[in-house]
């Protein structure tokens, strides 16, 4: 993307509001917001709209728009009273902050469904990602193609990190590989992850790690909806309702509080032997 000449109403030295956001350190809340605003910024710039306003841009990006203003004021961005921001600028400016000026090399580890879906998601390209390898270790896997990429054995991992330059890595194997795969990324070079399985990484410091777990994002909106219908969550009628391994759980909760008439295991519920089996998150590998 080319840098816009700055207009009238953004700081003129672009270099020196940089240096400046960065010499206070942009927050994290700030930086992931950063996506939602460029997201906005770029349907209004397809669509030739040259300048926006503070509540304008707010509202399309689903936040306060206060805090937007505050978010702006880190990267040097105030805007001009009755004119609003430069949308072109902006994205630029944000562009940058991101670190989406430049080519940034994925490989993809794990080329079940999911991988099979990141692969050919159009959306990387068009933000700075270039998915530079696809890896597996299943033989029925290895040499087939997803997105027009041939899929490659874990044993070449280390040399395509080096040889591609890459810095992130996508793990959507299923969880119990998770880890090792982490761990030889990692040691090939690659500074930050994008974990879709199911587990908790353990990274070194200097690695950066951004989970995501499709199973949380639903059982968020399940509580969401549960309230909206009124349902009490520890009534007997929700729970019949609920999955065997939670119907155990509450059990278990129950008999360690002293028990009460439904303090066994609803029928043909399994038995819950520990954390994990309590609290199953399923992804698609």
């Amino acid at each position: 993307m080319g840098r816009p000449s700055p207009s009238s109403s953004q700081t003129p030295d672009p270099g020196a509001a940089r240096r400046t956001s960065r010499a206070r350190g942009i927050p994290e809340a700030t930086v992931a917001r950063l996506p939602l605003y460029l997201r906005a910024l770029t349907a209004l710039s397809e669509r030739s709209v040259p300048t926006v306003s503070s509540e304008e841009l707010a509202a399309a990006a689903g936040v306060n728009s206060a805090k937007l203003r505050k978010d702006f004021s880190y990267l040097g961005s105030y805007g001009t009273r009755g004119v609003g921001y430069d949308v072109e600028y902006l994205v630029y400016q944000i562009s940058r902050e991101l670190g989406l000026t430049q080519d940034w090399p994925v490989v993809i580890v794990g080329i079940g469904n999911l991988g099979h879906a990141l692969a050919n998601y159009g959306g990387f390209a068009s933000r700075g990602f270039r998915v530079a390898a696809l890896l597996d270790a299943d033989p029925n896997v290895v040499g087939s193609t997803a997105a027009g990429l041939p899929v490659r054995h874990m044993d070449e991992l280390e040399d395509i990190v080096v040889s591609q330059h890459v810095s992130i890595g996508v793990i959507t194997t299923p969880p119990g590989a998770a880890q090792l795969v982490c761990d030889r990324l990692v040691e090939a070079g690659v500074t930050s992850i994008l974990n879709f399985a199911p587990t908790v990484l353990t990274v070194p410091d200097g690695v950066d790690v951004r989970k995501v777990d499709l199973s949380i994002e639903l059982q968020i909106l399940a509580f969401h909806e549960q309230r909206k219908a009124g349902d009490e969550p520890a009534g007997d009628s929700v729970l019949d309702r609920a999955p065997g391994p939670v119907r155990a759980a509450a059990a278990k909760l129950r008999r360690a509080a002293g028990g009460g008439k439904s303090a066994e295991p609803a029928k043909n519920a399994p038995a819950a032997t520990g954390p994990e089996d309590d609290l199953s998150a399923v992804m698609p590998a």
